[in-house]
C-alpha cells in the first residue's frame, strides 16, 4: 500500500524520468527496446492528469487534517483534464473543506459544480445536498435550506446519522415556520433513527424540552 501511495503522489516526476529513459534507449538501442519505456511512462503521465491523486486525500480527511488535504488538491492543476465522475469528486471535496473552514462562499460554488457534473452515487448527490441545505440556513435562507434538505432525502443518504440531521433540519425550518405539526412528525422520524453523533443526540434533547408544548 505503501508504494501504491508513493507512485500516485509521484507518478508525474516517474513517468518524465521513465520517458528520458525511453529516449536515451531509443538513440543508442532504436524504438522497439524503448517502446515499453515510452508505454509505462505515458501511461503514468497520463494517470496524473485524468485520475489525479485524490486517494491520497482520505487519510488527511480521516484525522482532520485540512491542511494536507488542501496541500493535496493543490497539486491538481488542470481539473478539467481529470475523468469526469473524479473531477465532481474534486469539487465535492474542496466544497468540503471550505465548509470546514468556514468558508461558506467557496463551500456553495465547489459543490454546485460537483452536482453539476454529477455524483458517482446517489448517496453521495444527497451528502452535497445535505451540505447545500446547510449552507443556506446559515445564510438565513430558509426556503432555499428546506429544498435542498428535501431533495437530499429524495436522493438518499448514506447513513441514520446523516438522514437524522436532514430530520432535525426540516424541524427547525417548520418550527420557524410556526408549522408544528410538520415541525413534530420530523422530530419523530430523526428519534427514531436512533442516532450516536454526539452533536445531533444534543439537539434531540435540546428540542425534545420543549416541542412537546407546542400545538399541533
Amino acid at each position: 500500500m505503501k508504494f501504491y501511495t508513493l507512485l500516485i503522489k509521484y507518478r508525474l516526476q516517474i513517468g518524465v524520468a521513465v520517458i528520458l529513459i525511453a529516449v536515451i534507449t531509443n538513440i543508442f538501442s532504436g524504438f522497439w527496446p524503448a517502446f515499453l519505456p515510452y508505454l509505462a511512462g505515458v501511461v503514468l503521465i497520463f494517470g496524473h492528469f485524468f485520475f489525479g491523486p485524490l486517494r491520497l486525500i482520505q487519510e488527511y480527511m480521516e484525522t482532520g487534517d485540512v491542511e494536507g488535504a488542501e496541500k493535496v488538491l493543490g497539486t491538481i492543476k488542470f481539473p478539467n483534464l481529470l475523468y469526469k465522475p473524479i473531477r465532481s469528486v474534486y469539487y465535492t471535496l474542496k466544497g468540503n473543506l471550505a465548509m470546514m473552514k468556514q468558508d461558506f462562499d467557496g463551500a456553495e460554488k465547489n459543490m454546485k459544480k460537483g452536482l453539476d457534473l454529477g455524483m458517482p452515487m446517489k448517496e453521495a448527490e444527497g451528502a452535497s445536498l445535505l451540505q447545500m441545505g446547510m449552507i443556506s440556513m446559515q445564510r438565513n435562507d430558509l426556503k432555499q435550506g428546506e429544498s435542498y434538505i428535501r431533495q437530499a432525502l429524495r436522493k438518499g443518504l448514506p447513513d441514520k446519522e446523516n438522514q437524522a440531521a436532514a430530520y432535525l433540519q426540516l424541524c427547525s425550518i417548520m418550527m420557524t415556520k410556526r408549522e408544528f405539526r410538520a415541525a413534530k412528525d420530523f422530530f419523530r422520524k430523526a428519534k427514531a433513527l436512533k442516532p450516536t453523533t454526539a452533536q445531533i443526540v444534543d439537539q434531540i434533547k435540546q428540542i425534545e424540552k420543549y416541542i412537546s408544548r407546542m400545538p399541533g
